[in-house]
């Protein structure tokens, strides 16, 4: 399946406050503390004799713990949407966070993201699915055809799969929804990672452009693909799968003509794909071959002019979407991933410091699981996480390798399907071309089981 991006109206006394960093380490609904200690440490206090020690504590790149360095219980790194749903997943278990975005306000760049019945469930889960749903449509098929038109091949979504659920949700919109539900304090705007170092205490201490340090208990790496983060960790960078695509918003003032289904359109090299998000809101996308990820390309009309060199003979009903589309919401990116190598790949969490989403595992759109895929560690760390805290059951490192041994077995083989399918997709070879338009599609593609990865069953979030 394909991906999707942002655009939208939201609640701007959120946006525009720029939160201090202290918060209060206390919890109305956790035992009474002495006042001299966190409901973190209490929780700890159990654990620390069956912890094991980190191996930082005898690493060069282990410092003192700093007196003037602000004190936090949980910093989560990024405010997109790993970052959000975990902050949020944490606050619906009784755990406040303190979430550190490098940006002015919410990262509202982008155009849309396709969410399957799995994010869905993880929405509903953390209290926010049903006022996503009314703003957008459901999708309730798929059309695909090829570049001259012609439709090879039809689905409908229920026929394949009765509790499946398809929408493409502006991204805007999902991280002011996600934000709107934490405390208006929880999130530092203008507050960009610079360095990031062990403390000989165990904790981490973060250093901020500004000059600010931070010390904290525990840190939940949320900061994206490029994720300064996991390159801490020993990640590599990204690695790029030869293809790029340009995305888009179009608005249909009026309203938009088309039934809710995602429209494929195949061709040599290239693929693209159209499908409603709102009553007057269509998102796009055009991904094609390229040796290189190319230069950034900021110049809006230049985006627009090689999109439409692309798809010049294509379908009139894409055409027109794109030639409706702002230019702010017209971008260029390059498709990467990063495959997790059973021993070979670090490990996703070092000491208390941990990464999720697309810092730990990103992966190409082909499959639509991105940030599907995201919510789903989101709900799943924050329930190890609360119970390590809460209770004897595990220490935080331990918390931290079970949510890794748990999502691996997930992360890892979707990864891998998403770049098989693009690169299937992508084949530009006159033959090819041919097989997949004339037998591979009309004859062989049965959607059932590819819509099988949207099956996610995890503990409800329920405070204790």
């Amino acid at each position: 399946m394909a991906m999707a991006a942002s655009t939208s109206a939201s609640s701007p006394h959120l946006l525009l406050v720029k939160s201090s960093i202290s918060f209060r380490h206390s919890f109305q609904c956790l035992h009474r503390l002495p006042a001299s200690q966190s409901w973190f440490e209490a929780a700890q206090i159990n654990n620390t004799s069956r912890s094991i020690t980190p191996k930082s504590r005898t690493s060069p790149f282990c410092i003192k713990a700093q007196a003037d360095a602000k004190k936090e219980d949980i910093v989560i790194i990024g405010a997109g949407i790993a970052g959000l749903a975990t902050a949020v997943s944490l606050q619906r278990l009784g755990i406040k966070s303190r979430v550190l975005e490098q940006a002015e306000s919410l990262r509202t760049g982008g155009t849309s993201l396709t969410l399957f019945k799995n994010g869905w469930s993880v929405l509903d889960a953390i209290g926010v699915g049903n006022e996503l749903r009314t703003q957008f449509l459901e999708i309730q098929g798929m059309v695909i055809k090829s570049e001259d038109g012609n439709e090879m091949r039809s689905f409908n979504f229920k026929d394949e799969d009765e509790s499946q659920e398809v929408r493409a949700v502006e991204r805007r919109i999902l991280l002011e929804t996600l934000a709107n539900q934490l405390p208006s304090d929880s999130v530092s705007f203008s507050s960009r990672l610079v360095n990031i170092q062990r403390e000989e205490n165990g904790e981490t201490k973060l250093q901020l452009q500004d000059g600010s340090e931070l010390s904290a208990k525990v840190v939940i790496a949320c900061d994206g693909i490029g994720s300064p983060v996991a390159k801490w960790m020993g990640f590599p960078q990204p690695k790029y799968v030869g293809h790029c695509a340009f995305r888009g918003l179009g608005y249909f003032p009026e309203g938009q003509p088309f039934n809710p289904r995602v429209n494929y359109i195949y061709g040599k090299g290239i693929r693209a794909a159209y499908v409603p998000v709102s009553s007057t809101k269509v998102y796009w996308f055009v991904c094609f071959n390229s040796s290189s990820p190319g230069p950034k390309i900021t110049d809006t009309s230049l985006l627009r002019q090689q999109t439409n060199e692309l798809v010049r003979n294509w379908p009139a009903d894409l055409l027109n979407v794109i030639d409706l589309t702002p230019d702010d919401t017209i971008i260029r990116t390059p498709l990467v991933d990063r495959w997790l190598w059973p021993v070979a790949s670090p490990p996703a969490s070092t000491g208390k410091v941990v990464l999720v989403g697309d810092a730990w595992h990103p992966m190409t759109p082909n499959l639509g699981q991105g940030a599907c895929c995201a919510l789903e560690d989101a709900v799943v760390l924050a329930k190890k996480l609360a119970e390590a805290v809460k209770s004897e059951a595990m220490s935080i490192e331990e918390a931290f390798r079970s949510y890794q041994d748990e999502r691996w077995g997930r992360v890892f083989p979707l990864t891998i399907r998403a770049n098989v399918v693009g690169t299937l997709l992508q084949w530009d070879d006159p033959l090819w071309c041919f097989v997949r338009n004339n037998i591979v599609i009309p004859k062989l593609v049965s959607l059932g089981p590819a819509l099988e990865h949207t099956n996610f069953e995890f503990e409800p979030l329920l405070t204790n």
